[in-house]
């Protein structure tokens, strides 16, 4: 199987952030006691601070395993100690920043739900402070690349039947491991949606190929008014970020399929099983989770109403 590409670039002005020093809690690890970085660095692509994308850090640490000192861990330590973000301090203050993240996944089971939540994110990566953006329609500031295994495709028409609106591409991309993401993509270039619609794409018979595009992410707001028994009708408006990864291009190498050049049929089956597995494992530490905080959040109803007097009613 061959080392298959997942590259993102990212660069523009750290729009906002929650990362956050955290030090290992747990006694049992080989880390414990030390400093690591957590949280989301969010950049605005663009010029107008229309276009922001998030990256998520899980666990950066200071030092690397080879023993050198890890860069990334130093600019988002200093991020988060000296720098500034277009929220609070403004566009022209914000500290300029280059990232290089993979697109990954979230994957989670919420409470008491049996359905798996899948939000494709960008995950990880070099960190690296700059002091000039290259031009804004740069792939440097928003591009992707992604080697990919597509099973499906379906061209979406408007609500009369006329032209075409968008083509949907599904499939699996590969994390750094080569471990599958089942991953959705969207194509608005009419050559892109008839290049692929005359491709004939199957789970028996998929399309394996590289798909380049850009991350667009958009603000959109919903504005409902809600009418009064008297005095002026409420407007409420509801702000809702959507993001798209939108292919605007492909390779020009259609790799071979169920080949030891590109991937075997066999291959992707034994790693399709094991991402059953791994969701298998998160859906019971997430079940075992919930129920260690129910176990731990039983309150002894009578002791508590025993010990409320007269003095407790402050309502």
């Amino acid at each position: 199987m061959r080392k298959m590409v997942n590259e993102v670039k990212i660069s523009g002005y750290v729009y906002e952030h929650d990362l956050a020093i955290k030090t290992v809690q747990n006694q049992q690890s080989e880390n414990f006691g030390k400093e690591f970085i957590n949280g989301s660095l969010s950049v605005a692509t663009d010029e107008e601070g229309l276009n922001v994308i998030t990256v998520h850090y899980t666990f950066v640490t200071e030092i690397t395993k080879k023993g050198a000192v890890n860069p990334t861990f130093t600019n988002l330590k200093r991020i988060i100690e000296s720098g500034k973000s277009w929220v609070t301090d403004g566009k022209e203050a914000a500290t300029k920043v280059r990232l290089s993240p993979a697109a990954a996944l979230n994957d989670f089971y919420p409470q008491g739900q049996d359905d798996l939540v899948s939000q494709q994110r960008c995950e990880g990566g070099f960190v690296t402070i700059i002091s000039e953006l290259a031009p804004e329609n740069s792939s440097e500031r928003n591009s992707f690349k992604e080697d990919m295994i597509i099973t499906s495709f379906e061209r979406v028409v408007d609500e009369e039947g006329k032209e075409p609106d968008y083509g949907k591409i599904r499939g699996v991309i590969f994390n750094f491991r080569n471990d599958i993401l089942p991953y959705n993509f969207i194509i608005r270039n009419p050559a892109g949606i008839d290049y692929f619609e005359e491709q004939d794409i199957s789970k028996k018979s998929p399309l394996c190929i590289q798909v380049r595009g850009s991350i667009v992410s958009q603000v959109v707001k919903t504005t409902k008014t809600i009418e009064s028994a008297f005095g002026e009708p409420t407007v409420d408006v509801v702000t809702k970020r959507q993001r798209e990864w939108l292919i605007e291009t492909a390779g020009p190498t259609i790799y071979d399929w169920d080949s030891e050049t590109t991937i075997t049929a066999a291959e992707l089956k034994e790693k399709i099983q094991d991402r059953e597995v791994y969701l298998a494992n998160e859906k019971k530490r997430t079940a075992d989770y919930y129920a260690t905080r129910a176990t731990s959040a039983k309150v002894d109803v009578k002791n508590v109403a025993s010990e409320i007097s007269e003095e407790d009613f402050d309502f």
